[in-house]
């Protein structure tokens, strides 16, 4: 007999079979044994625990494991010895980024396989859990759809002990409870998963309280099943099926008695309770119910609802259904030249048709009345009725609106051409701040988000998720976007206070994070972590997301005295967020104004003003304009963008490195839509330096699509609204234009001394409802300005001239009384 080398060994995958249950301590060598999904956070140390229907992911024993930043927070919040992934066996479909036992938090003393190599032993020991001991067993058998999950928690120490010790899990569009099992849904009801957990009743038929006080010695065990199926109902079914009399009810769904319905949703409903089931790709849905009497309803987009009732008993319910054809519109939109491009589409109810629901703000197939797609060709299904139909392509394209009828069953082609009347050859369209499901804050998958993108235009995003290093390039290359979209791998680091974006940085595949660095208080800290990660990178790009301008730059220490805030800070980030999402104040009057939060009034600050109050003291730090997006719907991409010049126009060909470097130049245009070119006649753009005796012309050029417009152009001089250069409709109504382009004019701009400029095109009671409809975007005014131009005009060079633009640079502890006083004072209205 041979002998095999101890090498051999080390390289075998660690595993114990039982039966047809396995057990993998996942290595560099082993990690593609990990479930995939949506949710999915395996990595090297963890344990995976599988038989031949299912999968799922134990977390190591690692003091810092935890799943997304989404899982649990606090200084208690890792995870180790948690259930991270659970999904079918080899569907690569995980939607459960954690369940947590009791609520085990926090380190562990020890992970291990059991003796009998049938399970996975959590340990803490009671030194190291406030004087509780905790013990959770994972074990899974042959040919069941769940895990048994059995924790023991017993009192070893000398006091008493309070608290909840019920399971925690995360996250979910929509969850539950029927009867004593717990559910969850899909985010995307598409991906037809579901997940059910149910506690077993003790000897005397009673359930576990969910919270209980442990005197010295005492104990408790919980005893669990958690399932996985392809809906919440038939997951919700198979623990039911462990917990008391059940029947299996199979209905089939098709239409016209011939063609297989997957796209249904069915509603099962028992005593004001309801749960949710979806059809497999033959028009069936299977699952285990409780006995007794159930209300179905099959609903789907373009179809007209039925309803009936079962009387569900163990010898079961089968139920053939027929619906007729659904009522859709085929949708082939394509650019000038005929090609098929991503787009966005509204569909607005008319008359007595409502808007339509067409599924949750998380996904781009289908988010409230929106549908956002990474091709011109696709379907609708959509009841009858009337509806205002716009087609959409960023700011770039003009919109297409049209009013349709849709008749029961009819198949509706809605053709047409976006026209891209806007020029913007040599700038790209950027977006340094988004985010999906990884991140943890959200659920947005991350195709949607790469969807979201392409339909509204965005050219060039650096991937940015929260403390996780992340690539979206995969999934750009799946989408088939590489002509349209351009990526680099980077990080938003994020805790509880500055949170910095940074790109580009290398992920360490199957580590905590992806090798992402840890967040500490001190933004100068993260700064230089960042920097340096990895090796030190010359165009590594780094700013600070909807910064705290008072922590951040004025006020460190929140005690109400200036002292600069974090100083050196300025000199280590390249930008700050003046524009994330919302409303634009860069023509507000002041550095702070009175608003309600539920019925409190309170201080909130303007960002944008203190902003052109840091650059008249000399802190010169670049604005940069973001959606931070963490929906598709609502808090999606499109409310903000920058503009960044581009050697080249293809997407495809962007270089990360010749973006950062003009952005770092303060080279950008910030816009919610109108394309604004501001630059010297001898060719300087923003962030340059001008020379100039006591004038200087500035070219400004404005265009905007067919659904955007503006009325008025603003200078800025160090910050101050001159109202000699406030240009409007009313006042110059030759200089500007219902065409594409809006505003061309070369501007003469009196100096008397060193000044920095800023132009603003700005849209005055207008909105982007055309574009956005009822989403949050709509609300925001057409808005565009650019980073300051610094004239020079005695030749010394720039000086800054130290204007705080009639108020003190805001400190902390601001009493709405003081700021009140201070507005009243300066003449702004405080209503």
């Amino acid at each position: 007999m041979k002998k095999i080398s101890l090498l051999f060994l080390l390289l075998v995958p660690i595993f114990s079979q039982f039966g047809k249950v396995e057990i993998i301590e996942i290595s560099p060598e082993t990690v593609t044994q990990l479930p995939q999904g949506k949710e999915a956070d395996g990595i090297i140390g963890d344990f995976v625990l599988r038989n031949e229907l299912i999968e799922c992911a134990i977390g190591s024993s690692a003091p810092d494991r935890k799943a997304n930043m989404g899982a649990f927070w606090g200084a208690n919040g890792m995870t180790p010895g948690c259930l991270y992934d659970l999904c079918l066996r080899g569907t690569e479909n995980d939607q459960l980024t954690i369940f947590s036992p009791s609520r085990q938090q926090g380190e562990i003393s020890y992970i291990r396989k059991t003796e009998s190599g049938d399970g996975i032993e959590v340990v803490t020991t009671a030194a190291k859990s406030g004087g509780l001991f905790k013990k959770h067993l994972y074990t899974i058998q042959e040919g069941e759809y769940g895990i048994h999950i059995l924790s023991l928690i017993r009192n070893e120490g000398k006091i008493k002990v309070s608290g909840p010790i019920d399971d925690r899990w995360t996250r979910f569009r929509e969850s539950g409870r029927l009867e004593n099992i717990e559910w969850a849904d899909s985010v995307d009801p598409a991906d037809k998963a579901g997940y059910a957990y149910g506690w077993y009743r003790d000897k005397n038929g009673k359930l576990p309280p969910r919270s209980k006080t442990l005197h010295p010695g005492d104990q408790i065990e919980i005893k669990r099943f958690i399932a996985v199926g392809t809906s919440p109902v038939q997951a919700l079914g198979r623990v039911a099926q462990k917990m008391g009399k059940t029947g299996i009810v199979e209905i089939t769904l098709q239409e016209d008695s011939s063609t297989p319905i997957s796209s249904a949703t069915f509603k099962f409903s028992q005593n004001e309770q309801s749960i949710l089931g979806y059809p497999d790709e033959s028009g069936k849905i299977s699952t285990q119910l409780p006995i007794g009497k159930w209300m179905v309803s099959i609903l789907d987009h373009g179809r007209e609802n039925q309803s009936f009732s079962i009387d569900v008993q163990e010898s079961g319910v089968r139920k053939n259904c027929t619906m007729k054809p659904a009522s859709k519109i085929d949708f082939s939109i394509t650019n000038e030249s005929g090609e098929d491009i991503p787009c966005k589409v509204q569909l607005i109810g008319l008359g007595e048709t409502s808007d339509p629901q067409l599924g949750p703000v998380d996904r781009a197939h289908g988010c409230n009345n929106q549908y956002h797609s990474e091709t011109g060709t696709f379907s609708i299904a959509l009841n009858p009725g009337s509806y205002r139909i716009i087609v959409t392509r960023g700011i770039e394209f003009d919109h297409v609106e049209k009013e349709i009828t849709l008749s029961p069953q009819e198949t509706l082609p809605f053709s047409t051409k976006l026209k891209r009347t806007v020029n913007t050859k040599g700038w790209v369209s950027t977006d340094f701040h988004n985010h999906s499901t990884p991140s943890g804050d959200n659920v947005c998958g991350t195709n949607d988000r790469i969807i979201n993108l392409a339909a509204e235009h965005i050219e060039f995003a650096p991937t940015t998720e929260h403390n996780r290093v992340y690539d979206w390039q995969p999934h750009i290359e799946e989408l088939k976007l590489t002509n349209e979209i351009s990526t680099v791998p980077g990080i938003e680091l994020t805790g509880s206070g500055a949170h910095l974006n940074a790109f580009p940085i290398t992920p360490s595949p199957y580590l905590q994070d992806n090798g992402s660095p840890k967040w500490v208080k001190d933004p100068r800290i993260n700064a230089i972590n960042l920097r340096d990660h990895h090796g030190h990178k010359k165009n590594r790009w780094i700013h600070i997301n909807h910064p705290d301008m008072v922590e951040n730059f004025n006020d460190r220490n929140k005690d109400g005295h200036s002292d600069n805030g974090f100083e050196g800070i300025v000199s280590l980030i390249d930008a700050i967020e003046t524009q994330n999402y919302r409303a634009s104040e860069i023509l507000g009057r002041a550095p702070y104004q009175i608003t309600r939060r539920a019925s409190r009034e309170q201080v909130s600050i303007i960002r944008e003003f203190v902003w052109l109050q840091m650059l008249n003291q000399g802190r010169r730090v670049w604005g940069i304009a973001v959606s931070d997006a963490h929906t598709v719907f609502g808090n999606g991409v499109g409310g903000w963008r920058t503009y960044i010049p581009s050697s080249t126009d293809n997407p495809q060909e962007i270089d990360w490195e010749e973006i950062s470097r003009r952005a770092k130049a303060g080279q950008m245009m910030l816009t919610t839509g109108p394309f604004l070119e501001v630059e010297t006649q001898d060719g300087i753009l923003p962030g340059g330096l001008a020379r100039a005796n006591d004038s200087i012309q500035l070219n400004v050029r404005v265009q905007c699509s067919s659904w955007i417009d503006i009325n008025r152009v603003q200078i800025l001089i160090n910050g101050r609204q001159s109202t000699k250069y406030n240009y409007t409709r009313k006042t110059h109504p030759h200089w500007f234009k219902d065409e594409v382009v809006k505003f061309d004019q070369l501007l003469t701009i009196e100096l008397s001394h060193d000044a920095h400029l800023i132009v603003v095109a700005y849209g005055e009671e207008l909105n982007l409802k055309t574009g956005y409809g009822n989403s949050g975007q709509g609300t925001n005014k057409p808005c565009a300005y650019h980073n300051p131009i610094f004239v020079d005009t005695n030749g010394d060079g720039f000086t800054p001239n130290g204007d705080t633009l009639g108020f003190p640079i805001p400190t902390a502890g601001m009493s709405v009384e003081q700021v009140k006083e201070k507005l009243i004072q300066a003449g702004i209205t405080t209503q």
